[in-house]
């Protein structure tokens, strides 16, 4: 059954948006594969505003995802990968949404939406990092056209995590 995505919009973090991604996040079913818990809210602020730098620096970022009502419901976007471990030098796509908001094609909606930007921003192609388990997050990937490319041991938890690949130019002519 192919149903129609809801209307997502994404806008650059704004400070606010900092308070609303600790509130969304604070939920350990959120959390389940980012750690467990929330992180403070510091941490938070600290990320919306490398995601400002990232939006005027390179054209995009992780973006505030509003539903239909304007209310921030998580974030999606494309970032470069910000660990030492894993596809060093890449452009990582990711999504995490609020608790209330799952099972309703915002993920999917959001990260279409971001593929375009990326496309258009001249990225050539995106990496996503899920771990094992998070069949939600696998779902959104292999709906968006990602596969499954290799692994890499994660080197806080005993696992290998999976590293999904898409070209972004595949396909597409200007």
């Amino acid at each position: 059954m192919n149903r129609a995505l809801p209307v997502v919009r994404l806008r650059v973090p704004t400070d606010e948006d900092a308070v609303a991604w600790h509130r969304l996040f604070d939920d350990p079913d959120v959390m389940e594969f980012h750690g467990g818990r929330s992180a403070e809210l510091y941490v938070y602020e600290e990320l919306t505003a490398r995601q400002r730098r990232h939006d005027a620096e390179l054209g995009f970022c992780l973006w505030t995802m509003l539903d239909e009502e304007g209310r921030a419901i998580g974030f999606t976007g494309g970032q470069p990968w910000p660990h030492e471990w894993g596809p060093k030098g890449e452009i990582e796509i990711g999504w995490r949404l609020g608790r209330a908001y799952w099972g309703k094609g915002y993920a999917s909606a959001a990260a279409q939406e971001t593929l375009a930007r990326l496309r258009a921003a001249g990225v050539a192609d995106v990496v996503a990092m899920v771990r094992p388990g998070n069949e939600r997050s696998v779902a959104v990937a292999r709906g968006l056209g990602m596969e499954l490319a290799e692994t890499f041991p994660h080197p806080r938890f005993s696992e290998d995590a999976l590293c999904f690949r898409l070209d972004l130019q595949a396909g597409h002519t200007e």
